[in-house]
């Protein structure tokens, strides 16, 4: 298993967006996400703070992808 890298919001929103997730709205740090079929997730933005493993984790588990198209997509990004 791949040890999952840890990322600030900035280069997050590129892996969201790219996953079909547009910015909906912002509610003080909290960024806000929704697809084409409605879901939402909210993502922290915490400046160049990280997002720690075990949200990423989740949000990553909300997004519906695995951690080694996390990774992939990270370095294609």
């Amino acid at each position: 298993m791949t040890r999952l890298p840890v990322i600030n919001f900035r280069d997050f929103r590129k892996v969201v967006e790219h996953c079909g997730y547009r910015w909906v709205r912002q509610k003080g740090s909290h960024n806000i996400f929704q697809n084409s079929s409605g879901q939402s997730i909210v993502i922290p933005d915490h400046g160049s703070q990280v997002i720690v493993r075990p949200l990423l984790r989740n949000l990553l588990r909300q997004l519906g992808i695995s951690i080694e198209e996390y990774v992939r997509l990270t370095e294609e990004l």
